[in-house]
């Protein structure tokens, strides 16, 4: 087959990876020779995250199935991939390389949603959500209670490092790990894509859009929802067990209601309409989590309004509004987008700077200055307890809603023009 065809059809997954494994040196320390081990583990984390969000959308975006309680799946894969990794390296057991280790989270993910799917499938909609959501607080429950397997509040402890590699890496520093989780990553997103196009993955969509039509022509919408989960169940399993190889360390918290949350934001910022939008919301999500948070004890409002406005203003998230801009490219007048979108951005920069600023002055005098710490804002000093901050934060948040309220007027109009045109050039919209 032609290669050149073959990058035109699959350039996406090409520059996924080529950023995967160029990013890290962004960080590098040249003078040392060193990665950053800080970058390192928030790529890492993003990687992971990528799968566990894309397992999710299998349920949410696929099957038009709300889950509350998807991390009973990746902590199960998590907490399966730490025993099997002390079971290896206890017997000196040299058949399970290292880089099949993952397998054993999958393993593990897949027999919870065989167990858990078979339960919360019974029902759809609504009632499956609380199913889920009760299984996530009796699955949370249960890591307290049985200290064999779960190990309690301390955990499960591991060490990846068990000399048993297919091509002898040892996997003991942070970029050795990292590249096994870039090649498990591609290889779990792949896999789920091609389940897209698979019959099964068809069918789930028509379960999602119709589920009485999809009875009619002969198909039961529970069975379809049952393996979708234990299928969404393997891939979270095997993110699990790749958070394990990270961190070498297991929790309750890999089953909590917060790691089922996260997956639930990546998935909606992203966007559950397109296959890559839960990787979009991962990258999004885990950066406002491990990078904001360096900056700010408030980066989880920051996340919930994002969530709010995703939910208000762009339901199918960051692909989606990329996906609505296809048209206007076809045509080759994106280009005329370039001066409203900047119009548009001055007042959005004022009104987040305003925003963030009266955020961070309420922050401070409720919990920094009781700690006796100093407030800067945008690298300059500022007193919380004086009037003028937080005069000049309201005026700017306050001006800058109004300025792009105004702005998003003059920028619907020149949208809406925009496409009419390729309404009227027969160009799909």
């Amino acid at each position: 087959m032609n290669p050149l065809y073959l990058l035109r059809r699959h350039w996406v997954w090409l520059a996924i990876l080529v950023i995967m494994l160029a990013a890290p040196f962004l960080f590098y320390d040249w003078s040392r020779g060193r990665h950053s081990g800080f970058a390192l583990t928030l790529m890492s984390e993003m990687a992971l995250m990528a799968v566990f969000a894309l397992s999710y959308n299998m349920l949410m975006g696929q099957a038009g199935l709300l889950s509350f309680g998807h991390a009973i799946l990746f902590g199960i894969g998590a907490y399966f991939t730490a025993h099997t990794l002390n079971w290896v390296k206890a017997n000196d057991i040299m058949w399970l390389p290292a880089e099949l280790i993952p397998l054993a989270g999958g393993v593990g993910g897949l027999c919870c949603g065989i167990v858990a799917g078979y339960v919360a499938t019974q029902q759809r909609s609504t009632a499956f959500a609380m199913i889920t959501l009760g299984l996530g607080e009796l699955f949370a429950a249960a890591a307290l209670m049985f200290m064999t397997f779960f190990g309690g509040e301390g955990g499960i402890t591991t060490n990846r490092v068990i000399h048993s590699s297919i091509f002898g890496v040892a996997y003991s520093s942070a970029w050795q790990v990292y590249c096994l989780l870039i090649a498990w990553s591609m290889f779990a997103a792949i896999l789920m894509y091609l389940l897209t196009q698979t019959p099964l993955g068809r069918i789930a969509n028509a379960t999602r859009d119709n589920y009485e039509r999809t009875q009619f022509v002969g198909y039961n919408p529970r069975v379809v929802r049952y393996w979708q989960f234990i299928l969404a169940g393997f891939f979270a399993g095997i993110a699990g067990a790749l958070y394990t190889l990270v961190y070498e360390i297991v929790t309750f918290d890999t089953l909590a209601a917060v790691k089922s949350a996260n997956a639930l934001l990546a998935a909606f910022i992203g966007g559950g309409g397109g296959f890559f939008g839960p990787i979009l919301g991962a990258v999004v999500v885990v950066g406002l989590q491990s990078g904001v948070s360096l900056f700010t004890s408030a980066w989880l409002l920051y996340l919930g309004v994002l969530f709010i406005v995703m939910v208000m203003y762009a339901p199918g998230g960051l692909i989606g509004i990329i996906g609505l801009h296809a048209p206007i490219a076809r045509m080759g007048r994106l280009g005329e987008l370039m001066v409203p979108y900047l119009r548009a951005l001055v007042p959005t920069v004022v009104g987040g700077a305003g925003f963030v600023a009266v955020v961070e002055l309420a922050t401070h005098r409720t919990i920094g200055a009781a700690q006796g710490k100093k407030l800067s804002l945008f690298a300059m000093p500022v007193d919380s307890s004086s009037l003028w901050p937080w005069a000049i934060a309201v005026v700017l948040a306050v001006a800058g809603a109004l300025w792009l309220r105004a702005e998003g007027r003059q920028f619907r109009l020149r949208w809406n023009a925009l496409i009419e045109d390729a309404k009227a050039r027969g160009i799909g919209v």
